[in-house]
């Protein structure tokens, strides 16, 4: 075999293991986190008697699914139902696989190893695990596959509960799957690739996307705060009416790989949210980033976790904030708001750079791009203030009903 694709495949084997082993990780200590932040916002104390601070109640909770008894409803289908939690957490596993991390790290070696031979790399290594070029549209795919497992969960299970959580699930994913596509096509306008590594580097050279699209980053946190079935959006659990949902009947690790792929997808919604609005794993203010090395790329590394945890930490306020929609709001909110949102949003934003760049000449990207913020601005404007009344999730305002005469008139009498 070639020594360079013996050593591109080295890489790609190193890189796979590191990002998947820090994902893994990084979810055990958000179930901490979680807890960290429940409790600071109820005014109580959260986890603190395993380990120093708590900080060994992950391992605990591990520990506790694994010794679990393991329970297999008589009715359910068992071939689905072993299947199901595993394809909630490969998706959501898979898809933190292509968003890049940090700067490409400059990076040559060319040694042997017994029996394997000679391993030849020279130049950058991009700090991704696969740069695919087909970007977002991939993540896109991939994440709309995660509604299987839990609704074959809710199938296979053969209980009521567990059946209208996974239905519910699915409804959900069509409603919000369709607004989240709707909201990224603006990038695509702008930067004209959908490949990630192009999208940070159209935000370096001009303005990050959150100000000349700050609309389309407001419709994209909804939808994949929708997306991963956490409150006010969690309908697909909805305790107080289904029990637990689709995964009423799971017990120990297969219980538990519900809770993995949820907190991966947050995860992954929060880095894709950084990747395509806040510059990725760019430094503001700036280009030091950019002359690539060790430093660089372990700095540009921390400051996308940075980004990313302050994502998770408002997708966490959020949930322990905010009580839970009804069912008819969430899909009025989905239907009869975001989609028709999103859909004139990307018209004018289409319109105006044409305008902006074919029409009156602007070329450079940092100039378009505060045009943009100031069409942003009064959008947001109309959205906002000129047209929620309190009535974007119907029924959400009081609404008064006429009284029938004969009704009116019969109280009086009485």
């Amino acid at each position: 075999m070639n020594p360079e694709l013996k050593g591109f495949l080295l890489l790609s084997v190193a890189k796979m293991l590191v990002v998947f082993v820090a994902v893994l990780i990084w979810v055990a200590l958000l179930t901490l986190m979680e807890r960290k932040v429940s409790a600071w916002i109820q005014n109580r104390l959260g986890p603190n008697r395993v380990g120093p601070g708590g900080l060994l109640q992950p391992a605990a909770d591990g520990l506790k699914n694994l010794v679990k008894e393991e329970t297999l409803p008589k009715v359910a289908n068992p071939i689905l139902f072993l299947l199901a939690p595993a394809m909630s957490f490969v998706p959501a596993l898979l898809m933190s696989a292509i968003i890049p991390f940090a700067a490409p790290l400059p990076l040559d070696f060319d040694f042997s190893l017994p029996l394997l031979g000679r391993f030849v790399h020279a130049g950058s290594t991009p700090m991704v695990v696969a740069d695919l070029p087909v970007g977002f549209l991939f993540v896109l795919a991939i994440s709309s596959m995660g509604v299987y497992g839990i609704a074959i969960a809710g199938w296979s299970s053969n209980s009521k509960y567990s059946l209208l959580g996974g239905l519910r699930a699915s409804a959900q994913m069509v409603s919000y799957e369709v607004a989240l596509g709707l909201s990224v096509i603006p990038i695509l306008l702008l930067a004209g690739n959908v490949s990630f590594s192009s999208v940070i580097a159209d935000q370096q050279g001009g303005l990050w996307y959150v100000l000349p699209l700050f609309l389309a980053f407001f419709l994209f946190v909804v939808s994949g705060l929708a997306e991963t079935n956490r409150l006010p959006f969690d309908m697909p659990e909805a305790e107080s009416e289904l029990i637990a949902g689709f995964h009423t009947e799971y017990s120990s690790m297969k219980f538990a790989m519900f809770f993995i792929a949820e907190y991966a997808n947050v995860i992954t919604v929060s880095a894709m949210t950084v990747t395509l609005f806040l510059g990725g794993w760019d430094i503001p203010f700036t280009a030091w980033d950019q002359q690539g090395g060790l430093l660089q790329t372990l700095a540009t590394g921390s400051f996308f976790v940075v980004k990313v945890m302050f994502f998770v930490f408002l997708f966490m306020w959020i949930r322990w904030t905010l009580p839970r929609f009804r069912y008819d709001q969430l899909m009025s909110l989905g239907w009869k708001f975001l989609i028709e949102v999103a859909t004139v949003y990307f018209v004018v934003i289409a319109i105006a750079i044409h305008l902006i760049g074919r029409v009156w000449g602007v070329t450079d990207p940092r100039a378009m791009g505060w045009w943009l913020f100031a069409l942003n601005l009064v959008l947001c404007y109309i959205v906002f203030v000129l047209l929620d009344r309190g009535l974007v999730i119907e029924g959400s305002s009081p609404q008064r009903r006429p009284v029938p005469p004969s009704v009116t008139s019969e109280a009086m009498e009485s």
